[in-house]
């Protein structure tokens, strides 16, 4: 085999019709998120696998229209989460590769590709460590809420750049500086407290049952910044307000006072 096909951890490839070995996927509801979102989301998030979703009670891909057709295009999702992105990707044609250091997530992931029946490649790695992907193979790049937990940033960016067609997209997703600055425990319809500065770039230890991590904040300069650097060209930045009644688990009273999620598109200048 490849070693397009073969991870860190050999190979993981999951969701061929022949592979028969796998645990199903967990029954019941999902576990109450606990930590920051960027722990937790989209792992808990129990969204469906037929819509690609960029943070918790906002609108889907569908609405936002980001990633363009994904019909026999390569994809390289940084952060499996629960696999329903990739999921979704794969029932839209797309060949994805999903990549993430928690074996856990890998595990999951892969149940519920295999339940699914669709095919992902799914490889258990750093983000910043993509040697199983080739220079300039990949169509479309994404990523939901994973960056949050990656202390150099700038290398993921780089791993980014490298494996990109010119001119393909980076599309990705993180915690709002502007929603960390408020506590979400503290907040109703009549205002939200405000607890942190927005240049509080401190990081924020977190623990699950399956995983530990830290969070780290960025404003939407550092972002910027960081994708100049690395020969990207930012052509889109949503900020999206909470849409629909039924919100998740990870819904707060301060959602309506600062976007809790940031959407950023970047595209891949030079080689």
């Amino acid at each position: 085999m490849s070693d397009l096909f073969r991870g860190s951890s050999g190979d993981i490839t999951t969701g061929h019709p022949t592979t028969r070995n796998l645990a199903p996927a967990p029954d019941g509801p999902p576990p109450a998120p606990t930590g920051p979102m960027s722990a937790t989301y989209p792992e808990a998030s129990d969204q469906p696998t037929d819509a690609i979703a960029y943070g918790p009670d906002i609108a889907t891909e569908s609405t936002y229209r980001l990633l363009g057709s994904l019909a026999d295009k390569r994809v390289l999702q940084l952060g499996s989460g629960s696999g329903a992105e990739a999921i979704a990707m794969a029932r839209q044609g797309a060949r994805v590769i999903a990549v993430d250091p928690s074996l856990h997530r890998i595990e999951t992931a892969r149940a519920n590709v295999e339940q699914a029946e669709v095919k992902v490649e799914l490889h258990q790695s750093d983000l910043a460590e993509l040697p199983f992907v080739r220079a300039d193979s990949i169509d479309v790049a994404l990523s939901v809420f994973a960056l949050a937990n990656v202390d150099d940033l700038d290398r993921v960016f780089r791993q980014v750049h490298r494996v990109l067609h010119p001119e393909c997209a980076f599309v990705f997703s993180l915690p709002h500086p502007a929603y960390a600055m408020l506590d979400p425990d503290d907040a109703d319809a009549e205002g939200a407290q405000v607890v942190r500065s927005y240049f509080d770039r401190s990081v924020r230890p977190w623990f699950t049952d399956t995983d530990e991590g830290e969070e780290h904040l960025r404003t939407i300069g550092d972002l910027h910044t960081s994708l100049s650097r690395a020969n990207f060209r930012v052509d889109t930045i949503l900020e999206p307000e909470p849409s629909g009644a039924n919100h998740s688990p990870f819904w707060t009273e301060a959602m309506p006072w600062a976007p809790a999620t940031l959407v950023i598109r970047a595209r891949k200048e030079g080689i």
